[in-house]
């Protein structure tokens, strides 16, 4: 037995120690993810790269004294996971207080409003956090009546671009049948000519209370790291923070400095594009901020602006009216209303020079498919100038594309940032809106896969620590089955022509919204030389049952070299 040992020992020791691995999985499925999407057996990481993919004879060959060796007992070994569209600032705040409940009801929304009455002083404020209504049992937009089931508190309902407020919170905000409308809002009348509590595109009337700047920046570290930690432990090695204001990209900064990054980061700047064009020109030439600036942990990536509203909520800007139905969905009073475009077409462009001028891949939010159209309009004339697709500009959502818009995006080189949970929770209520034919080119993800543009996959996280109930969830295993799959919360598939394979969601999620962050030399993909990020899960993503795809958890993540999160038991 001793003379075994030492056998052991000598052939250990036989490894030349700069090749000794630091870290070897074996006994595994190795999804690579590479060009030929090769499955071998085994990985050695030296530091915090990938040293070597191969069989596992291959792979044990590079062990040493020290190398930390683990079995994988034949689980499927994928990269690291990468989220292109999430907000993690406000979304780790969002439950560092209290668990929120699912808001899938009014009826829910009224119960968790009187509770916080029963704890929050007498006329202060009560804000249901962002709730959208297409997910509400009811599908139609809370009014005053409604969240007038508190009558000692002004309640506000945060539904993104429109916002919802009881009696006591339109008086004291001063909200009255004589305040005109704000520029691309309006203040919803009822029947009675009194507002109903519905503010589209206008919740800036309302007086919502302003906490102080220090506690705000100290809540949004602690919930940024704490954000960011769950992220990891869903098997995201690398999010993309897709809104941030120069001041965010600072608590990034800090955060990194203190050790507490848990996850890689790719920051986009929004800029605010209600000031005067000039006043933006400026602000962008001057702006210490750039493209790339920063490393793989921390670097800045898009500059974005906001073009239009939300599906969601009826503000984004279509090529159709959202119709009779979006009255009871939205508040809406116009038939023939088509959303809001927030940005006129001159401006856009002079605001997208000035962010190309200084090297910036650009992006705009764009839901609507007139404010697509507005958003490849800018990038044709840009292209004609220079061309557009080595910035690797790209939509952003993109929700009612059209045969006509892919085939323009595909020509200039511009890519894709969607969002597949969307087709699984809006498509029941945004099929009343627009009717079946017209929901054709909803996420169409096959088609626009085919016309060879690359899809970085993304959730638009916004709020909810839990990665399955969040406002969106950002489970990857989750939304990559809802492409998969374009399953509606009513079990209806919606365009099954447009349903695209295991291989290509996990690429969304790997080397394709790596080439988006422009890390695709470094990040995506199982190969030596590139960082060493890795996930293990406790079933196989290729061949398991497909309705089994958005069970699927990590059991080990590994980040930069290390084994961050799991153990394999």
């Amino acid at each position: 037995m001793k003379h075994w040992h030492l056998l052991a020992t000598l052939a250990l020791a036989a490894v030349p120690a700069m090749a000794q691995a630091d870290l070897i999985l074996h006994n595994a499925k190795v999804v690579t993810v590479d060009k030929a999407f090769s499955i071998r057996q085994a990985v050695a990481v030296k530091g915090n790269t990938i040293q070597a993919v191969g069989t596992d004879k291959e792979i044990l060959a590079l062990r040493g004294p020290k190398t930390q060796v683990i079995d994988v007992k034949g689980r499927t070994l994928l990269p690291g996971l990468i989220d292109a569209h999430v907000h993690a600032i406000d979304s780790g705040m969002s439950e560092m207080k209290e668990k929120l409940p699912i808001f899938d009801s009014i009826a829910t929304i009224q119960k968790w409003v009187v509770e916080k009455a029963k704890v929050t002083p007498k006329g202060e404020w009560i804000v249901v956090p962002r709730t959208l209504p297409p997910r509400l049992k009811e599908m139609r937009f809370p009014n005053r009546a409604d969240l007038d089931v508190v009558t000692t508190h002004p309640v506000a309902f945060d539904g993104s671009y429109v916002w919802g407020a009881n009696t006591m919170a339109l008086k004291v905000s001063g909200i009255t049948k004589e305040t005109p409308n704000p520029a691309g809002g309006e203040v919803v009348k009822g029947a009675d000519g009194e507002p109903n509590g519905i503010l589209r595109n206008a919740a800036s009337l309302l007086k919502l209370p302003r906490r102080s700047a220090p506690a705000t920046e100290a809540e949004r570290l602690a919930g940024l790291e704490k954000m960011l930690d769950l992220y990891l432990a869903a098997g995201l090695t690398t999010v993309g923070d897709r809104s941030v204001t120069p001041n965010e990209v600072k608590i990034f900064e800090r955060l990194k400095k203190e050790g507490k990054l848990h996850t890689r980061v790719v920051l986009t700047w929004r800029i605010n594009s209600n000031k005067p064009i000039e006043e933006i020109e400026q602000e962008i030439k001057n702006s210490p901020l750039a493209m790339h600036q920063g490393d793989e942990w921390l670097k800045m990536g898009t500059f974005k602006v906001t073009l239009d509203g939300g599906q969601s909520v009826g503000t984004a800007y279509q090529r159709m009216p959202y119709g009779p139905f979006g009255r009871q969905l939205y508040g809406q009073t116009n038939p023939d209303a088509r959303g809001f475009l927030f940005i006129d077409p001159d401006k856009l462009l002079r605001i997208f020079r000035a962010a190309r001028d200084k090297g910036w891949q650009m992006t705009a939010h764009v839901q609507g498919g007139s404010a697509i159209d507005n958003l490849l309009d800018a990038f044709e004339s840009l292209n004609k100038e220079k061309p557009i697709a080595p910035t690797r500009s790209h939509i952003m959502h993109g929700s009612f594309m059209s045969r006509e818009a892919i085939d323009r995006a595909a020509k200039m080189g511009i890519i894709y940032d969607g969002q597949a949970d969307w087709l699984h929770f809006d498509v029941p209520a945004l099929e009343q809106v627009f009717g079946y034919k017209n929901m054709r080119y909803f996420y169409p993800l096959r088609s626009i896969i085919d016309a060879g543009i690359p899809v970085a996959g993304g959730s638009d996280h916004m709020m909810g620590h839990d990665k399955r109930t969040a406002v969106n969830p950002y489970d990857p295993f989750y939304n990559m089955w809802m492409a998969i799959t374009r399953k509606t919360t009513q079990g209806k598939v919606i365009y099954p022509e447009e349903r695209i394979t295991r291989e290509e969601a996990l690429k969304s999620y790997t080397v394709w919204a790596a080439y988006l962050q422009f890390s695709e030399k470094t990040k995506g993909s199982i190969e030596p030389g590139k960082l060493a990020d890795i996930v293990v899960i406790d079933r196989d993503f290729l061949t398991c049952p497909e309705d089994e795809i958005k069970q699927i958890d990590p059991v080990l993540v590994v980040l930069d070299g290390k084994v961050r999160k799991g153990a394999i038991r």
